[in-house]
């Protein structure tokens, strides 16, 4: 499998980020990617809760994901939309942070809403409260794909390692991670949880980031880690991003998952204890 992660700086005007989302597409497919996949909140990158509210569409109304699933046809490749915000018919007005995988022939083959939201206090200037503007997600969610089976993640699910060893058990062989990290959390740990999530599962870890400082009309700007990471299912680093957007493409070798998998088969391990 060729895949190709594509690294942006996504800001809050949707129309903007669709331009270069396709632009990149277009590039990584002339390289021959097969899977490409985008960070977390591809579609609009903001801090103003009425921003997003004046720009987010429902699922069946986005334009972000109609063109991006026309693209996926027309290139002929499968797709990760890593997440975009969308509106929801909930009464309390909270949007999905909803991934979305894509078929070559542009047809939505899984969605996933993000389960763990990210509610920190990283530093007194830096807090985040997701779930006072989206509803978090209930269900895990696997799909096949040309090249094995998948399991959805998104972002700060990363520091849950429950749902990444439900996911392989359930069959998954390759786990995606888009993020927006945080700048200051992605230095200190982004790195060490998705090698860990790797090493514990025996999966490829696809992982597109958002990166860079990202322009905002309203509120405040807001910075994010970067380093889109492949890891590979014994816990080697394939692939880094480092800190500038662009295209990070990679060949990978699903049969490397059965073999990590047969060096150190502790997915089959598990024990029932006592306590605490």
């Amino acid at each position: 499998m060729r895949a190709a992660l594509l690294q942006l700086t996504s800001g809050d005007d949707p129309g903007d980020n669709l331009a270069v989302v396709r632009a990149r597409m277009q590039e990584a497919a002339a390289d021959g990617a097969e899977f490409i996949l985008t960070p977390e909140v591809t579609n609009c990158v903001s801090t103003s809760r009425s921003h997003q509210r004046a720009v987010v569409r429902h699922e069946a109304d986005d334009p972000t994901l109609a063109a991006l699933c026309a693209e996926a046809d027309r290139l002929g490749v499968w797709l990760l939309i890593g997440s975009l915000a969308l509106k929801t018919d909930d009464p309390d007005g909270r949007f999905a942070n909803r991934s979305f995988l894509i078929g070559a022939d542009g047809v939505i083959r899984a969605r996933y809403d993000k389960i763990h939201m990210f509610d920190v206090e990283v530093s007194p200037e830096e807090t985040y409260r997701e779930s006072e503007g989206f509803r978090p997600g209930t269900s895990a969610v696997l799909a096949d794909t040309p090249w094995g089976r998948l399991g959805m993640t998104v972002c700060y699910d990363v520091r849950f390692p429950g749902l990444y060893r439900r996911l392989a058990q359930s069959g998954a062989e390759i786990l995606t991670v888009p993020a927006a990290f945080s700048h200051v959390t992605g230095a200190a740990h982004w790195q060490s949880l998705l090698r860990a999530r790797a090493i514990e599962t025996g999966c490829f870890v696809l992982a597109p980031a958002q990166t860079g400082t990202h322009s905002a009309s309203r509120g405040q700007a807001r910075r994010t880690h970067g380093h889109s990471l492949v890891v590979g299912p014994w816990g080697e680093v394939i692939a880094d991003g480092g800190t500038g957007a662009g295209i990070i493409t990679v060949d990978l070798d699903l049969l490397e998952v059965a073999q990590a998998r047969r060096r150190v088969p502790s997915l089959r391990h598990d024990r029932d204890f006592d306590g605490p």
